[in-house]
């Protein structure tokens, strides 16, 4: 597989989001010996960026990316992120970027993922009640420990990621960014001015984009703790109306011979050698099927189709989840 810069960070030209094989999917956590020999399979494929989260679980994600690259640590680049639990006793699904709470967050990742250090060590969100500076700060103490060797943020804006940047260099930022989730375009001239490299999750379109929900009862099968029972582009009309946006991504697959999900990659990485999708999956055959997408060329034509989709119904996520995204 070829291979992506991030700053100054090389990774492969698309990554390998862990997250559903724990946490947020349906069939999460029922299967840990297929997730491992998916991550291994991934490392055989030359996917080097592995991507989870303290908040995925929590916990038991990064427990389970650390048992399958034991022995393998060195083929692979490790993306873990805090800010989402608070260690004071508030508990998961409290935002804390404190410099208190990044010290011994960092302990519990780098214990869990059983590694002397992590490569790239994001925000998850932006704390409002820490200013950036402080965040970076001590996260730029851990870099120069040896304990992290590259800052991340997620789902930062404009201001945020300057002020950021300026205490330390800033070698990506992770956010939402499909077919179907186009924001972040307004984002790049700013992520190329300072050196920082896009990493985009949800690259499918939480598999949306890939056609296997068609219709209602699809949804209806999901597993209650399955996120998109609740997510506004998944439910009632609006599920109907971007059933289209699919299609429409089915009929440029139909053309070249590829699967959907092969498309809306390669889209992604016609934007840019910086920008470097990370799509999630728990199963061995998937991943294959995400990582040949780097050796899809779409034609000019095709980009130009995909890129004037009719823009999805619905916010990405929910309105609780929106108000800890920075815009």
């Amino acid at each position: 597989m070829r291979t992506a810069h991030l700053g100054n960070l090389e990774v492969s030209r698309i990554g390998l989001g862990a997250m559903g094989m724990s946490h947020g999917y349906t069939g999460a956590g029922t299967d840990d010996a297929e997730a491992v020999r998916t991550i291994h399979r991934a490392l055989d494929l030359g996917v080097t960026l592995i991507d989870t989260a303290e908040i995925y679980g929590p916990y038991t994600n990064e427990e389970l990316v650390g048992r399958a690259l034991k022995g393998r640590r060195e083929q692979a680049v490790v993306a873990t992120k805090f800010g989402l639990v608070a260690h004071d006793g508030r508990g998961s699904w409290t935002l804390d970027s404190s410099p208190a709470n990044i010290r011994t967050a960092v302990e519990g990742s780098l214990r869990r993922l059983d590694t002397d250090y992590i490569d790239l060590y994001y925000q998850h969100r932006v704390d409002p009640n820490t200013p950036i500076e402080d965040t970076i700060g001590a996260l730029a103490d851990l870099v120069r420990q040896g304990k992290i060797r590259h800052i991340g943020l997620s789902e930062a804006w404009t201001d945020t990621m300057r002020r950021a940047h300026a205490v330390h260099p800033i070698t990506a930022l992770q956010s939402e960014y499909s077919l179907w989730t186009r924001d972040q375009e307004q984002l790049l001239p700013l992520l190329r001015e300072l050196g920082i490299g896009l990493v985009a999750y949800s690259p499918l379109g939480h598999g949306f984009l890939t056609g296997t929900l068609r219709t209602a009862a699809d949804i209806e099968r999901l597993d209650d703790s399955d996120f998109r029972k609740n997510n506004p582009r998944f439910t009632g009309e609006n599920f109907a109306r971007n059933l289209r946006i699919a299609d429409q991504v089915q009929a440029v697959a139909d053309q070249i011979g590829a699967t959907p999900a092969q498309v809306a990659l390669a889209w992604l990485l016609s934007k840019g050698d910086d920008i470097v999708p990370i799509p999630g999956t728990k199963r061995v055959h998937r991943v294959e099927e995400n990582a040949a997408a780097h050796a899809i060329t779409l034609t000019a034509e095709q980009i130009t189709v995909l890129d004037g989709l009719t823009p999805a119904e619905g916010g990405h996520h929910t309105d609780a989840q929106m108000q800890m995204i920075e815009r």
